[in-house]
C-alpha cells in the first residue's frame, strides 16, 4: 500500500513513522490539507490519510476515483468532513479510529471548567507582571452543582466519571443510551431541555451530523440557567456561535469554553502570530473575558498520538489484506 499523508505536522510523523515499522508502508507526507487545490496528490497513491479539516468533497472524491484510490483512512473519530454517500457510490472505502483515547479528551474538558471557573490563565499572568491581587479571579464550588453531559460515548461516559469525582450531580443526553452502562456509572438521563434548565456546567460529546448541526442555537441558550457555563470539545458547529456571542453579551450565557470553532479550518494548527487574523467572529470571542479558546488540542497526548497511529495503519493493513476492516464506516452512517 503507498498512502498519502495530508495536513502532517512533526508529531504526525513521528507517531506514524513509529507504528509503520511492523508495516513498511510506503509513505508520503503532505504539510499542506488535502482539498480541491491539493487532490492531485492524491494520484499514485492506494490509500489517502486526512484529518479532521481536510475537506473531502465532490471534486476530491471524483479525483480519487480516478486516480484508483481504494480507502480514506481518517486519522479521528469524526467524518463530517467526508461525503459518505458519494464515496459510498464511488467505490471508495472510509475507515477511522473511533476511540483512540476518551480519558485523553474527557481531562482537557476537565481543564477547560476548572480554568474557567478558577481563572488560573488569567491569574498566571498577573503574577507573572507583579500584581498579586484577588480581585476578579472569584470561581464558585463545583461540588454539589449539576454537570450536563450531551452525548454518553466512550469520551462522555469518561468525562461523567471525572465530574463525579468532583461530587457533581452529573445529568446527561443521548439520543441512543445504552441503558446497562448508564445506570452502572450513575447517571441519570433526562430529556434535553431539562437538561439545559437544570445544568450549571454543560459540556457537549457528540459528533457533528445534520441533527446535531447548530444544537446550541439561540433557543437552547435562553432556555439554559443564567449563568451557565457552556463546554465544546467535540466539534465546532453544535453551537451557533453567532447566537452564543449574543447570549454572551447580554449576559446570559455565564462561561464559554471551546477547543473547537466552526471555521477553525482556515486558523487551527498554523501558527499566524504574525499575520492579520481575517475572522471577525473569534477575534470578538476572544474580547470576552469569560471566553476561554484553545486550538483543538483536547486530543493531544502521548498516549493518543500513539492510538491514533497505530488504529490508523492497522486498519489499512486489514483493508489491504481483506478488502475491509472494523472501524469502516458502513451503510449505516450514511444519510
Amino acid at each position: 500500500m503507498k498512502i498519502a499523508v495530508f495536513g502532517t505536522k512533526p508529531y504526525d510523523r513521528e507517531y506514524l513513522n513509529h507504528a509503520n515499522q511492523q508495516y513498511a508502508f510506503s509513505i508520503d507526507y503532505f504539510k499542506i490539507r488535502l482539498n480541491e487545490e491539493t487532490r492531485e496528490l492524491v494520484r499514485g497513491h492506494d490509500a489517502v490519510c486526512v484529518f479532521v479539516n481536510d475537506i473531502l468533497n465532490q471534486p476530491v472524491l471524483e479525483t480519487m476515483a480516478e486516480a484508483g484510490v481504494r480507502l480514506i483512512a481518517l486519522r479521528c473519530a469524526g467524518f463530517n468532513n467526508v461525503d459518505l454517500n458519494l464515496a459510498d457510490k464511488l467505490g471508495i472505502k472510509v475507515a477511522r479510529v473511533p476511540a483512540y483515547s476518551p480519558e485523553a479528551v474527557a481531562e482537557y474538558t476537565l481543564a477547560l471548567i476548572l480554568t474557567l471557573n478558577r481563572k488560573t490563565h488569567k491569574a498566571w499572568n498577573r503574577i507573572r507582571e507583579g500584581n498579586f491581587s484577588l480581585n476578579g479571579l472569584l470561581g464558585f464550588n463545583m461540588t454539589g452543582k449539576t454537570a450536563g453531559i450531551v452525548g454518553l460515548g466512550r469520551i462522555g461516559l469518561a468525562t461523567a466519571k471525572l465530574l463525579q469525582g468532583f461530587d457533581m450531580n452529573v445529568i446527561a443526553y443521548d439520543p441512543f443510551p445504552d441503558e446497562a452502562t448508564i445506570k452502572a456509572a450513575g447517571i441519570k438521563t433526562v430529556p434535553l431541555h431539562e437538561l439545559y434548565h437544570h445544568a450549571d456546567i454543560i459540556t457537549l460529546h457528540c459528533p457533528l451530523t445534520d441533527s446535531t448541526f447548530h444544537m446550541i442555537d439561540a433557543e437552547a441558550l435562553e432556555s439554559m440557567k443564567p449563568g451557565a457555563m457552556l463546554i465544546n470539545t467535540s466539534r465546532g458547529a453544535l453551537i451557533d456561535t453567532q447566537a452564543a456571542i449574543r447570549s454572551l453579551k447580554a449576559e446570559h450565557l455565564g462561561y464559554l469554553g471551546i477547543d473547537v470553532y466552526e471555521q477553525e479550518g482556515d486558523l487551527f494548527f498554523e501558527d499566524l502570530s504574525e499575520q492579520i487574523i481575517q475572522d471577525d467572529i473569534i477575534q470578538r470571542l476572544q474580547s470576552f473575558p469569560n471566553v476561554l479558546i484553545t486550538g483543538h488540542q483536547g486530543f493531544f497526548t502521548r498516549e493518543a498520538l500513539t492510538a491514533i497511529a497505530e488504529t490508523t495503519l492497522a486498519n489499512i493493513h486489514e483493508f489491504a489484506e481483506t478488502g475491509t476492516c472494523k472501524n469502516q464506516l458502513t451503510k449505516a452512517y450514511l444519510a
